[in-house]
């Protein structure tokens, strides 16, 4: 049985997560915050296996406690919030909030995707700390240069593929990179409707490139991080643009990682750099393979430093993955093949 403390200063909205869980099975709602500083003494008292954390809240705000909780004993917190504060949601993970999904309602597809995700990451391992785990400032940005925004002048292009605990990993990795990256990244990180666009605003604090939500027919930019929407899955075309192609309703994961990676090596073929991190789930590990194939080159973060080894893990598995590295190695992994010269063959392409 799955131990949860639900904390939102809403009767309404904690009686209707209650049902939701309760309704699921093997779940038992073991207490009830209001606030902030009953959701500290709650879990102080319960030990409970998660906690769902709402941010807007009285006497203390939802940041305050995961704070409160992860430097005194930590449980895994789920943040459940609305995505019209997507940015502070984010800034949540960096205190140690494991993922961030929008409220669901009763009878709808975002409750099967709330019992999902308590089921998931009731059983993630995590660590009391001393102080959060903040990350540094960094400088503004700098103009690129002309020729740097030209579509077509770089060596390679890069592809990442996450979900759970991946924008924490995209962090990290975004902000150890220079200025001056000679190439386009583009990401394909699984988050809630409406959350994508706070995805942005959050990593462009942390990072020196400019950081923009893909629109459709854009040119990938050397030195600019394209995000694809959650609503519709990033593409790029044989003409070297983005395309931003309409969801299913059967779609399991949304934006696909397949999609992006299996387009990014047809156009690309050896200048393609696929990189899976963290998360559930298979999506991305047939996309890997497809630039494997085509002669590009794919990294996977490794275990240790995976909050989930599932989506890295099985395209691991299916013999996808050229190198494991590390989530701190591999920001300066992208810098060294950004700085490999393409050949004439793959320039050509």
């Amino acid at each position: 049985m799955i131990r949860v403390v639900i904390a939102d200063d809403s009767m309404m909205a904690r009686q209707i997560l209650r049902q939701i869980l309760e309704d699921a099975g093997g779940i038992e709602v073991v207490g009830e915050a209001a606030n902030g500083r009953q959701a500290v003494e709650l879990v102080r008292a319960l030990q409970p296996d998660l906690v769902s954390m709402d941010l807007e809240m009285p006497v203390m705000g939802g940041l305050g406690a995961i704070e409160a909780i992860m430097c005194a004993k930590a449980v895994p917190i789920l943040v459940v919030s609305s995505a019209a504060g997507a940015r502070e949601a984010l800034d949540a993970t960096t205190l140690g909030a494991l993922e961030v999904i929008e409220k669901p309602g009763l009878a709808s597809e975002s409750a099967t995707l709330f019992v999902d995700k308590v089921r998931l990451l009731a059983g993630v391992s995590v660590v009391t700390r001393l102080k959060p785990r903040n990350i540094a400032p960094t400088p503004p940005v700098l103009p690129l240069s002309h020729d740097a925004c030209h579509p077509f002048i770089y060596p390679r292009l890069f592809a990442i593929a996450s979900s759970t605990g991946g924008p924490q990993a995209l962090a990290r990795i975004l902000a150890a990179l220079p200025n001056d990256f000679a190439c386009p990244i583009l990401i394909a990180q699984h988050i809630s409707d409406g959350f994508a666009g706070g995805l942005v605003d959050w990593l462009a604090t942390v990072t020196r490139l400019p950081v923009r939500l893909a629109a459709d027919g854009d040119s990938p930019q050397a030195g600019v991080v394209h995000i694809s929407p959650s609503e519709q899955h990033l593409t790029i075309t044989p003409q070297r643009r983005l395309t931003l192609l309409p969801r299913m309703d059967s779609d399991i994961y949304r934006p696909s990682c397949d999609r992006l990676l299996a387009s990014s090596a047809e156009v690309f073929g050896s200048r393609a750099v696929g990189i899976i991190l963290t998360g559930m789930g298979s999506d991305g590990a047939a996309g890997m393979l497809s630039i494997h194939r085509k002669g590009g080159t794919t990294l996977a973060q490794d275990e240790p430093s995976s909050l989930i080894y599932g989506m890295n893990q099985v395209a691991i598995l299916t013999g996808a993955v050229q190198r494991v590295v590390p989530l701190e190695m591999i920001a300066s992994e992208m810098v060294r093949l950004a700085q490999v010269e393409p050949s004439l063959a793959e320039i050509g392409r």
